[in-house]
């Protein structure tokens, strides 16, 4: 109904976002690699590939898009058979959302997070606080926010700390490609 009611809203609270930040984490984590590589290689690589792999995962585990057009069909169903179909479809989707492929990603994310921040305790580029808030986020992702109430209170606590090792993280590789012009 939210889909029929407004698309957008649909597509938000389908994680549509999120499909926009994954995006976005892309060159992050290659930033993040090529900033780290002389340091702890064989660690920073794991991470990377973690990191790279999780997103390609999470990627089809997203349903936002088939939900919408699953609703774009519903109101022209004209038999009851039809809109059992449809609603069926509708929960297929709904359990994919935060499946299996959803829980790899969020694991493998919460790993490749790890990875770097502990390469980044004995690195000089990277803060100690940034490891840390970046620690802090990954122990806490590695309770998916799927695993019901607990899981969604560590998804909602991890963010905090996510957001900082994010910015502090963002402003290093800015200083760092400065100084590299």
């Amino acid at each position: 109904m939210l889909f029929q009611r407004s698309p957008f809203l649909g597509l938000l609270n389908f994680d549509v976002l999120y499909i926009i930040t994954n995006i976005l984490l892309i060159p992050f984590y290659l930033a993040l690699y090529a900033a780290l590589k002389s340091n702890r290689e064989a660690m920073v690589i794991t991470a990377l590939v973690l990191g790279l792999v999780g997103l390609a995962i999470y990627f089809p585990s997203n349903t936002a898009f088939e939900m919408l057009k699953l609703s774009e069909q519903y109101p022209s169903a004209t038999t009851e058979v039809q809109r059992s179909i449809l609603l069926a479809e509708g929960q297929m989707l709904l359990a994919q959302l935060n499946g299996t492929a959803y829980v790899v990603y969020y694991l493998l994310s919460a790993i490749a997070v790890l990875l770097f921040s502990a390469a980044m305790l004995q690195s000089k580029v990277f803060s100690r606080n940034t490891a840390y808030a970046g620690i802090s986020a990954g122990i806490l992702m590695l309770v998916p926010s799927s695993l019901g109430m607990i899981g969604l209170t560590f998804a909602f606590v991890s963010l905090l700390p996510w957001a900082i090792f994010s910015i502090l993280v963002s402003r290093t590789l800015f200083q760092l490609g400065r100084n590299s012009i």
